[in-house]
């Protein structure tokens, strides 16, 4: 019997760790910084027999009637709402469906009116026996991995039906498990303490497929590649002597654990086989917190002189921080800013502490009667969490939040960091991953569209912050500053307080789109409507309910990205009638929007939804009436 299988990763909402505008304004050709490893793991697992498709929603569009027998969604917590409507919507269509990923690990029970199956944990042998009994039409509605997984059965991930040229970088796995106890982490909920590890030969076959493919950037997404020293070690060298067999062919990065800092042979280890840069969680440069959080590990020496040994064997340190902690008060932003500029850490993911469940934080939280109900658990980048802090209010949290990161992403931030880490940096490993052309043309949209447009002042600290000495720290440099006027980018769109103005603004455009289009709105063939919502960002919603000329889709697109350029609103498009000869117009006027995908959302009439194209990786897909 052959199954049609399609999984889908579900598109994330934004955050920083999407680095929207570098990914899409400055390097080449890129649609997502990462795959879906488990994705392609998961197809590995499946019988030889199946056909298996893989579509991955940021960089592509999700298929409405997909020619498929079963549907599996994957999912991580900041993914659940859509996951959540892709799952309704397949299945409201008659397919059957499979959820999938580590949230539904973390909290099955939320899935079981979602799904007709779910695979809660790893997959390595659950997934198999769901296929058996699926092929055999008695599938259950739920499988849980209780034993533990030797990682040597798990195979080749299927990286043939990725698109890895759409990505900054391609992922593969060495180990799950952490040796430590941090309070507030779900890694040991889900994989345990005891680290597992694959084969270090395991690890060469996968390189193997990935440079066939001509893949040059991986990263390792172990929590912690370092969980079992012993066995990282191993790795370590069998990766030095592949590097050296392949003229150096990958550039490595991972994760790790602070205590690396004390093992000089690992990062001898590290830099010999070329791994350019490590993500390390700090949480905090507060020894008594980290002590309170159970962060052991971190407090070995000052945390200042780890991160800068770490730059003396050339290896860039990406990190983690926490602000919430019970040791936190407001004098904490503070001490977090000042350690980051000395660091010299640019990619700084600040976060606020987030309570998730069945994590040991979230169970005290829990007794002690501080979480907020009903609040969203799923994604600690935004300025909003689940939980009331102990020493300082809720308000001025967040509010100290949102200050610090424009602090550190302000012109002279960027440059201070790019200052620091230079100071200490020996000898990268980083030289850069593209041909001189590709560097060329980086250079040249960085210069264009974030220094130049920063004007004089961002000029000036950007050219203050170059190693003009050091040419081979350069590329570092560079680097650092696309990364940091990504995280900027960020900011200024996301944490940007109410402004009155939008709503006045808005409401001029609205005016002027009720002009331009009145006499389509007085015979019924299109409606448009303004709302201030509780947040204060306007929504204006265009409903298309007839036949159109193109005239009429001109006109609105010059008005809504005018709209859409100078406030913070929203535009929801529905496309009640639509007929043939509009689709070119309405297709014009999406490409108009596109820039603006993020705030655009489309809702298609069902009878209209299969002859009417929406890229669901630009715009926002509305697949229930209900949705928005």
């Amino acid at each position: 019997m052959t199954v049609r299988l399609l999984l889908i990763n579900p598109k994330f909402r934004e955050s920083f760790w999407s680095f929207k505008w570098a990914v899409e304004g400055v390097l080449p050709g890129k649609r997502a910084v990462n795959p879906p490893l488990g994705l392609a793991t998961l197809a590995a697992l499946c019988p030889p027999h199946w056909h298996v498709e893989i579509v991955d929603e940021n960089i592509e569009p999700v298929p409405l009637r997909p020619r498929a027998d079963l549907i599996g969604v994957c999912g991580m917590g900041v993914q659940f709402g859509r996951q959540s409507e892709l799952l309704a919507y397949y299945r409201n269509q008659g397919y059957r469906t499979v959820a999938g990923g580590s949230y539904a690990s973390l909290c099955p029970d939320l899935y079981a009116q979602l799904a007709d199956s779910v695979v809660a944990g790893e997959a390595e042998y659950i997934w198999p026996r769901f296929c058996e009994e699926f092929e055999r039409g008695a599938p259950r509605a739920l499988y849980r991995e209780t034993g533990t997984v030797s990682l040597a059965d798990s195979p080749v991930p299927r990286f043939d039906l990725l698109k890895l040229e759409k990505y900054t970088t391609a992922t593969l796995q060495f180990s799950r498990g952490c040796p430590f106890r941090c309070e507030f982490c779900d890694i040991i909920v889900m994989f345990g303490r005891k680290p597992r590890c694959k084969t270090p030969e395991q690890v060469g076959r996968e390189l193997d497929a990935l440079r066939a493919r001509g893949v040059r950037n991986v990263f390792f997404v172990d929590d912690n590649l370092i969980g079992h020293r012993a066995q990282a070690g191993h790795l370590l060298r069998f990766l030095r002597a592949y590097q050296e067999r392949h003229g150096y062919w990958f550039h490595f990065g991972t994760e790790a654990s602070l205590n690396l800092a004390q093992d000089a042979e690992l990062l001898g280890l590290f830099r010999d086989a070329r791994f350019e840069w490590l993500f390390i969680g700090i949480e905090s440069p507060d020894e008594e917190t980290l002590r309170q959080t159970r962060k052991t590990q971190n407090i070995h020496e000052n945390v200042l002189t780890s991160i800068r040994r770490i730059y003396s064997y050339g290896i860039d340190v990406l990190a983690g921080f926490i602000i919430g902690f019970d040791n936190d008060t407001p004098a904490t932003f503070e001490l977090q800013r000042r350690f980051i500029r000395d660091a010299g850490i640019q990619v700084a993911m600040i976060g606020l502490l987030t309570a998730l469940p069945r994590t040991p934080l979230y169970e005290r939280l829990q007794r002690e009667g501080r979480l907020i109900a009903q609040a969203d658990s799923t994604d600690n980048t935004k300025p909003r969490t689940n939980f009331l802090p102990l020493r300082m209010s809720y308000e001025d949290m967040v509010r100290g939040y949102m200050d610090l990161y424009r602090s550190l992403l302000s012109d002279r931030g960027i440059a201070e960091r790019v200052r620091s880490k230079i100071r200490h940096m020996a000898d990268p490993v980083y030289r850069g991953e593209y041909s001189a052309r590709e560097q060329i043309g980086i250079i040249a949209r960085l210069l264009t569209k974030g220094i130049a447009r920063g004007g004089g002042r961002r000029v000036f600290h950007f050219a203050c912050s170059l190693p003009w000495l050091a040419p081979r720290k350069l590329p570092l440099a560079i680097v650092d500053w696309i990364a940091g006027l990504a995280m900027r980018d960020y900011v200024d769109r996301h944490f940007a307080a109410p402004r009155v103005r939008d709503a006045a603004v808005a409401g001029k455009w609205f005016a002027s789109i009720e002009r331009a289009i009145r006499r389509y709105v007085e015979d019924g063939r299109a409606s448009v409507e303004l709302k201030l919502l509780a947040d204060s960002v306007p929504r204006l919603k265009l409903r298309i309910a007839g036949r159109l000329d193109r005239a009429f889709f001109t006109r609105c697109a010059s008005r809504l990205v005018r709209l859409l350029g100078c406030t913070r609103a929203s535009v929801t498009l529905v496309v009640d009638e639509l007929e043939a000869p509009q689709l070119r117009n309405l297709q014009h006027l999406l490409r108009r929007l596109a820039r603006y995908g993020d705030r655009v959302f489309i809702e298609v009439s069902e009878r209209l939804r299969h002859s009417v194209p929406v890229d669901s990786s630009v715009f926002n897909l509305i697949l229930e009436a209900d949705a928005r």
